[in-house]
């Protein structure tokens, strides 16, 4: 008797023949990623006069289950450059190892020159562009903070299709419609960047976290912040905690489940 488990629920070979699998052979054409499954949810960054402060939750939603807590979507790439990434973490995985094999290669190099971090934006933006144009996207949303090449605050965003925009303050996911009014308050545009001080900046990131703590059922209070400048470099810290919470604002929500009004 055949006690392989490939044969077990199967005819025995020595009555009835060897068993035949062409039906598993399949002619289908090569199948991508339709949608992302596990999430990360916004990414946050805005400048100051000195550098660029960047955060996001350490949250990976599997769909709308909380699964995964202590994943980091804000990479450095070197001492001038950061990336925060939304979307498929799966996704942002291959992305690191794509990023940690260009740090190895430019380190070998012997150019003695450093990517800053508007080389790297230009980077993505054509990784991204190419996977889009071969319809198998990464399923992304990249926020690059950091310096460019003179030294001055660097703060640029390139998604699933290649598109890529810059601004003083930029969200992704559901930060860009919660979060973004909030920072754009404090830095209306590129002008306003030289009045702003890293506590004012850092302050700000910290309420909009708080704010999408509050609203983005994708979120949790656990988050990575990074500041990068020229004197420090990049700054990261991966266990920050929103403080002062208060729910009081509950008890005025009307319209869910049942109330009493």
């Amino acid at each position: 008797m055949n006690h392989l488990p490939q044969a077990w629920g199967r005819p025995r070979d020595d009555i009835y023949g060897a068993y035949n699998p062409s039906y598993l052979s399949s002619t289908a054409p090569t199948q991508h990623t339709q949608q992302p499954i596990v999430t990360g949810t916004s990414v946050l960054a805005v400048k100051f006069r000195d550098g660029v402060v960047i955060a996001a939750d350490n949250l990976a939603s599997y769909g709308s289950l909380a699964r995964f807590t202590d994943v980091k979507r804000l990479r450095p790439f070197n001492t001038r450059a950061i990336i925060g990434v939304g979307g498929d973490v799966s996704d942002m995985q291959y992305l690191d190892r794509m990023l940690l094999s260009l740090d190895i290669s430019e380190h070998y190099a012997s150019s003695g020159h450093a990517l800053h971090a508007q080389n790297l934006h230009t980077y993505l933006a054509k990784v991204m562009y190419k996977r889009r144009s071969d319809v198998n996207p990464l399923w992304n949303a990249i926020l690059v903070a950091g310096l460019d090449g003179d030294d001055r605050p660097f703060l640029s965003s390139v998604d699933l299709l290649g598109t890529t925009f810059s601004a003083p303050t930029l969200a992704t996911g559901y930060g860009a419609h919660l979060a973004q009014p909030l920072l754009r308050k404090l830095v209306e545009d590129e002008a306003a960047v030289k009045d702003v001080t890293r506590e004012a900046a850092v302050e700000a990131v910290r309420g909009a976290m708080k704010v999408l703590f509050y609203r983005d059922a994708r979120s949790m209070d656990r988050y990575s912040l990074a500041v990068v400048t020229k004197e420090g470099g990049v700054e990261l810290s991966e266990e920050e905690r929103l403080e002062g919470q208060s729910w009081a604002f509950a008890e005025t929500i009307r319209g869910y489940g049942t109330q009493v009004v």
